[in-house]
């Protein structure tokens, strides 16, 4: 049973940083979405700054969930070498 619990725990110390990455993505794209919206009421400009900031949130979301993923691959090769 004690082997048992030890990978768990290896296993959920491995995932463990990967699982707050999609969220990250999604908040970010999101977040810019609102964002775009709420510029475009101030500025009555309808479409126009919604869909520039949706495509900059999604562009520097998807940036900073590969340069992480990267990071963390690395760092995970450098313990394992």
């Amino acid at each position: 049973m004690k082997k048992k619990s030890e990978n768990i725990g290896k296993v959920y110390a491995e995932v463990g940083p990967y699982l707050g990455l999609g969220f990250q993505l999604a908040a970010t794209i999101i977040l810019m979405f609102f964002f775009g919206r709420w510029l475009d009421a101030q500025f009555e400009t309808e479409p126009l700054w919604t869909i520039v900031f949706s495509f900059l949130g999604g562009a520097s979301g998807i940036y900073n969930f590969i340069k992480t993923t990267l990071s963390l691959n690395k760092k995970k090769n450098d313990r394992t070498s």
